[in-house]
Order: structure tokens, then sequence, then C-alpha cells
């Protein structure tokens, strides 16, 4: 890390309008407003931007953001119009793969932006890869002592090959699907054997999730997915398979929304009212013990 901050600072840095820089067309990783996002906005309202974006030059003469995208979204909070930045001469590809590679650094990466970086760098790596040979269906990244491509981005990421093409995997789910992998509601194993039904049929699925709140576990995902491999996986099918009882599955309870919604003010969501009664819950089980004390 010192050796890479080192090569920053030798680099020429320039300060040019904010509004100049673009983000990176299909940026897969999220800059949301959150508590990590509120300490790098309070350090750079203290300190300044203390380590220059990095960017490409495009040909309308502006600038395509490679390294930097929360940085840049703190300094549009704080008003701060210029910002330090390091051009570097690079293709599209080229830029994509660095791009996926320094953001890689973040503490926290969500699945969904796993799986759409790890294709975007695969897809980047087969075009300069060229060509496959006849005897090799799969490209083989430049430079790599003759490395597929999935091997050589699961050795930079610190991942085993396989579980690079679990998260390539991903990208074939509809975004409900994904949202519920990002949520820890489905895991990575049930996730890919999910991406090879067909969207009609992963659509019936997330509809039977939505009406009963039960997810699937592995085994029952790879049985739909045979189901589908031989066109046998219908609605009928998906809702057998997921009524049936879990190992170890607990007890759930279950309130209709109707029987609920007329304690709470239109327009409320389902999370706010999830909220609302454990906080209640809460409220009643410490007054329990209250009225318990004072006997």
């Amino acid at each position: 890390m010192d050796e890479q901050n080192d090569g920053i600072r030798r680099e020429k840095v320039r300060v040019v309008p904010i509004q100049y820089v673009d983000d990176f067309p299909d940026h897969p990783f999220l800059v949301k407003d959150d508590e990590s996002m509120e300490q790098l906005v309070n350090s750079i309202r203290m300190n300044g931007v203390l380590n220059p974006v990095i960017a490409r030059k495009k040909e309308d003469d502006r600038y395509e953001l490679i390294s930097g995208h929360r940085r840049k979204h703190a300094c549009k909070i704080l008003g701060i119009e210029q910002i330090p930045i390091i051009v570097r001469e690079m293709s599209r590809d080229e830029a994509v793969i660095e791009m996926v590679d320094s953001n890689l650094q973040r503490e926290v990466i969500l699945p969904s932006e796993k799986a759409k970086a790890y294709k975007m760098k695969m897809d980047a790596m087969h075009r300069k890869a060229g060509r496959p040979s006849k005897e090799n269906c799969v490209p083989l990244a430049h430079n790599f002592d003759g490395k597929r491509t999935r091997e050589v981005i699961a050795e930079e990421a610190g991942e085993s090959p396989d579980q690079v093409r679990r998260y390539v995997r991903l990208n074939e789910l509809t975004p409900e699907l994904l949202e519920f992998v990002d949520e820890g509601k489905i895991g990575l194993r049930p996730a890919v054997e999910i991406s090879y039904l067909q969207e009609e049929e992963m659509r019936d699925l997330v509809d039977y999730i939505d009406t009963e709140d039960v997810f699937p576990s592995h085994a029952q995902t790879i049985r739909m997915k045979e189901l589908s491999r031989e066109g046998k996986l219908n609605t009928e099918a998906i809702n057998e398979i997921m009524s049936e009882d879990k190992p170890n599955q607990r007890p759930r309870v279950k309130i209709s929304l109707e029987r609920i919604e007329k304690y709470f003010p239109e327009g409320t969501s389902e999370k706010q009212i999830e909220n609302t009664i454990i906080k209640a819950l809460e409220y009643y089980r410490q007054r329990q013990r209250e009225s318990r004390d004072e006997r």
C-alpha cells in the first residue's frame, strides 16, 4: 500500500472542476449515504481530499472517474467545486480492470456488487485476450502464464475460481432475487442454482416468497433446477417444493397486513410497521418486568 501511495505521489496531480468528472459507466459499486459516508464527509471537511481521485481523459475533454466515486460524492455534499485528480492514459478495457481492482479494496462489498464487478472485469480481460484458440474455448489472460481469466481474477481477489464463477452467475438472477441475496435471505449456493431457472420460473418463485415469506434451501433450489432442465418446473411444482418443511425450520408467526394496517398512517412501509411492532413488544416486555418487580 505504501508503494502504491508513493507511486501516486510521483504522478502529476491536477485540480479540475468536479462538474467535468463523470462517473464510470455502469459503475457496479454503490455509493451510499451511510455512516461511513458521513465519516468521509467530516474528514474532507476538516482536511480536504488527501488522496487524489483517478480518472482517464475522454474524447470530449471531460474525465471519466476510475477510482474515487465516494470522495467525489462527499465533495458534492460539501459543495466543493474542484477536486484533485490524477489522469492516466488507458483503454476502456484497462480502465474497467483498474476500476474493479481499486474498488474491491472496500471493507464491505455486497454480493451483487461483486457479481457485476467480476463480470465486467472478466469481459474486459476476454476482449484484451482476443479470440480463443480452437484447443481452448476459454480466453487466456495476457502475461499470466496461460491461466484462465477466472483464475487470474480469483488469485487477485483472494477468492477461489469456483467462488468467482458463483458470483458471476448471480448476474442471471432477477433484480428481486438478487436483492434477497444482498439481504442475506438467500445464500450464495442456492442463488447459483436459482440462476439456471428461466426468468418466468424465477418470477413464480419470487411470487411465492412474497406471499409466504419463506426462502428456499439449497436442496430445494437443486430440485427446482433439475425440474427446470426437464421442462417440468411450473407454479404448482414450485409451491409443492417450497411448502415442504425444512430440517431445523423454526416456527413462524404470520399476521396479515389487513389486520394491523389500521394502526398505522397511510403510506407506512412494511419495514416501518415491523420496526414499530418490535419496539412495542420490547416496551410490553419491559412493562411486564416492572410489574413483576413491584409485587
